[in-house]
This record gives C-alpha cells, structure tokens and sequence, in this order.
C-alpha cells in the first residue's frame, strides 16, 4: 500500500521509499520521513494529502505519495 492509498486518520509504518531520484530520498529524510517512521494522513485535496510526520505536518503531491510504501 502506498501513502496515496491511506486512509485518513489512520497511523501507518512507512516501509520504504521507492525512488531513484536522489535528492528527492534526501529531502524525505530531512522531513524525518523514512522507513520504520510513523506516518497519518491527516486530510486530503485533489493533488496532495497532509500528512504528520513526528510533531508536523506536510502537504505531499500525490506523485510522491505514490513513491511512500507503508506497512
């Protein structure tokens, strides 16, 4: 199940990111989003999804969403 697929509310363990892009996987990591993190999706818009990530929350754009793999 990827992060687009979540349902709202619900807490999650983030698997993996899968990306190739290496700047990309460096800036999840600075937002603490890595894998074994806790992960909720807070609401969701047609493009992104806000997500809580440690005490903060974030707008992701569905293409990255689909990049999160949760547990």
């Amino acid at each position: 199940m990827t992060l687009k697929e979540a349902i709202e509310g619900k807490e999650y363990i983030i698997r993996q990111i899968e990306t190739d892009d290496e700047e990309l996987d460096a800036f999840l990591f600075s937002l603490g989003c890595y894998s074994g993190e806790p992960i909720t999706v807070v609401s969701r818009k047609k493009a992104t999804c806000v997500v809580s990530i440690k005490d903060a929350r974030y707008s992701i754009d569905n293409q990255l969403a689909e990049a999160i793999v949760l547990f």
